[in-house]
């Protein structure tokens, strides 16, 4: 396994998300013990959740799953799970100047946690765009991973405010669909959902493509 890891260039990464995980896991509990509370335990089930997308894609490549019927089916999986991941940066939602820990503290584990499950999941995109660039020309990849984004902004939407998650495409999935297309069929009635969505998608496709646009730039020459 770390053979393949190695060839496909995800060693590193696999490592520092395995140590990022670690991390949140441990200051999450430090933060139950001194304060004896259980407030952000919470954080470690959504950490869970934002790593799923990524174990999809990691498996996708590892085992060279790119027929194009399971490949379909496998990134369906995949964008039902992927909003899971950013979902983790509105649980600043939480943080309370009047808390039972410093709020510097507070605001160091929530971003731990939030940007380790981004970084999950952008890794996991990441893949995606990989496997799709042997079927289509860059123009629609950008095109497919722009909606992707938008659409997870559309289902952190869902996750916070109606309190769907991703499990509700089985367990109630008349319910999920309900409030999905009233809000297409009544999109006036409904601003917050639309509000939210653009600029959630617009934040997540500005640090998506910054990323991508650093990893690529050319390292300096020297003279």
């Amino acid at each position: 396994m770390i053979n393949k890891l190695k060839t496909l260039g995800r060693l590193n990464i696999t490592i520092l998300l395995i140590a990022m995980t670690i991390f949140c896991f441990a200051i999450s509990i430090t933060r139950s013990l001194i304060t004896d509370t259980k407030v952000f335990l919470f954080l470690n089930w959504n950490l869970f959740l934002a790593l799923i997308p990524w174990t999809i894609s990691s498996l996708m490549l590892i085992y060279n799953l790119n027929k194009k019927l399971p490949l379909v089916l496998l990134i369906i999986s995949w964008i039902l799970f992927f909003p899971n991941s950013p979902y983790i940066l509105t649980d600043l939602f939480h943080l309370r100047l009047n808390g039972s820990a410093p709020v510097w503290f507070d605001l160091v584990l929530i971003l731990s946690f939030a940007w380790t499950g981004l970084v999950y999941g952008l890794t996991s995109l990441m893949d995606i765009e990989k496997m799709l660039s042997s079927y289509l020309n860059q123009k629609w990849i950008n095109t497919i991973i722009v909606s992707f984004l938008f659409l997870a902004g559309f289902g952190i939407y869902l996750g916070r405010y109606l309190r769907w998650n991703s499990w509700d495409i089985i367990q109630n999935p008349l319910g999920l669909a309900s409030d999905i297309i009233d809000r297409f069929i009544n999109p006036f009635n409904h601003p917050r959902t639309w509000g939210m969505t653009l600029l959630m998608g617009i934040l997540l496709n500005m640090i998506y493509f910054s990323i991508k646009f650093i990893k690529a730039k050319p390292a300096l020459k020297s003279i």
